[in-house]
């Protein structure tokens, strides 16, 4: 898995939404795209993953370049803002419905990833009564429960428990041992630096700097 953004920008009603971004991300890495509310993260995660087409510039997945020789990645799971769920139906058959479209995971792996992001002991309670948290954890299974080569997740941990959050780093760690390539939007840099080899600066829908996180952060 490539990625590759060459001079990617975005002008919405006259404004610079996303300013000439140019980044190369390999699999087997954890990317982190650090700034505040508004400086442009989210728009950025929508452009990887085909949701936002540039102005200029391209997006480049694998060679294909996003918007014109395919819509999305071919191998990609996101969690962007609010993901949208069946309020009536329970976690796993938010899930069956998702892995319906491609037909790539059997039952089996909906449970298990059910239990790995912590959501067992939901059973058959229905989406509109889960918790912030609930929801958060079925947004992170969603995303990651065919095992894509991309990993696009925005904010991950909001809402989430301290308990939950490790979990998550694990969740994360397997799938970085196991070549996938994975970015991470957030506004705490202190989380990026206990997750991602190497973190990006956003601010005013630029990158305006790039930095790895020292080792000891990283334990």
């Amino acid at each position: 898995m490539y990625l590759e953004l060459k001079q990617v920008s975005k002008k919405i009603k006259n404004n610079m939404i996303l300013d000439h971004i140019s980044l190369e991300l390999e699999k087997g890495n954890i990317y982190g795209l650090q700034g505040k509310n508004g400086s442009g993260k989210t728009m950025l995660i929508k452009a990887m993953c085909g949701l936002l087409i540039p102005t200029e510039g391209s997006v480049t997945v694998n060679g294909a370049v996003l918007g014109k020789d395919r819509d999305f990645p071919e191998s990609v799971g996101a969690l962007i803002e609010n993901p949208g769920f069946v309020n009536g139906y329970s976690a796993f058959q938010n899930l069956k419905v998702l892995a319906e479209i491609q037909h790539k995971i059997e039952d089996e792996k909906i449970y298990e990833t059910i239990k790995e992001v912590g959501l067992e002991d939901a059973g058959e309670k229905k989406f509109r009564q889960f918790s912030l948290g609930m929801k958060q954890k079925l947004g992170i299974a969603a995303a990651i429960m065919e095992e894509p080569d991309l990993i696009l997740l925005d904010e991950p941990t909001n809402a989430l428990d301290e308990k939950s959050v490790l979990a998550l780093r694990d969740i994360l760690k397997k799938r970085k041992e196991r070549g996938a390539l994975i970015v991470i939007a957030s506004h705490d840099a202190e989380e990026l630096s206990l997750l991602a080899d190497e973190i990006f600066r956003v601010e005013n829908g630029k990158i305006t700097g790039r930095f790895q996180p020292t080792k000891e952060k990283a334990e």
